[in-house]
């Protein structure tokens, strides 16, 4: 794995392990699968999905079996949706020489990789916004989840696939918020204020999306 990466996801390959914990579930269907859109299902298991007869509307139920990232409502509550169709909905892959340039070229290249985010991503910036994903735990004090990553899809933990850095997002709980909760092996859903750009580490990208975490909801 490059270091590029930064240090949140290699933390996150060793916080993997909690995968397989009391908290995951052998019965529950297939891992890896992304969110999807929630169409007309049959669930069979939580966290799997097949046929099609039950209608629902709600944004927070299914699992998919597709690629297709789930989108969610323009407003929950407060919070405006920034589903990972909308993060992860465009191509980022910088080059190396973006990724970790030389010491007198990191400006310019931040200018460049924040350029490489549409405007109506960046439209989120600083926002009160809900994303829709699942946890990777980071930090636990007190038997409480302080900071995570929020992954699009669980394919990095099940099968060791480094995600693309618009695929994930860094959590950090507010202090005032405490910590929330371990979920594993299902979606939840991230409240807080949503920061987008690029942020280095000795020049080396390590994230485009940072989330200041409020609250959490399980589904």
């Amino acid at each position: 794995m490059h270091r590029i990466v930064g240090d949140a996801l290699l933390a996150a390959v060793l916080a993997c392990s909690l995968c397989f914990v009391s908290t995951s579930r052998a019965a529950d269907g297939p891992r890896g699968t992304p969110i999807a859109p929630a169409p007309t299902v049959t669930v069979t298991n939580k966290g799997q999905w097949l046929g099609a007869s039950v209608a629902t509307n709600d944004p927070a139920k299914f699992l998919g079996k597709t690629n297709a990232p789930y989108a969610l409502p323009e407003k929950i509550g407060e919070y405006a949706g920034a589903g990972f169709d909308k993060l992860a909905g465009f191509r980022y892959e910088p080059n190396d020489d973006l990724l970790a340039p030389k010491a007198d070229q990191v400006d310019a290249a931040t200018a460049q990789t924040d350029a490489m985010i549409p405007e109506a991503v960046r439209k989120l910036n600083g926002q009160r916004v809900a994303i829709r994903g699942f946890m990777l735990p980071l930090r636990v004090e007190g038997g409480t989840v302080t900071e995570l990553l929020i992954l699009r899809d669980q394919s990095m933990c099940c099968y060791g696939t480094t995600p693309k850095f618009n695929e994930w997002v860094s959590v950090k709980m507010k202090k005032a918020a405490g910590g929330v909760k371990p979920v594993m092996d299902q979606p939840v859903m991230l409240f807080g204020t949503l920061t987008i750009g690029s942020e280095r580490d000795h020049g080396y990208l390590t994230s485009i999306y940072r989330l200041d975490g409020e609250k959490m909801t399980e589904e």
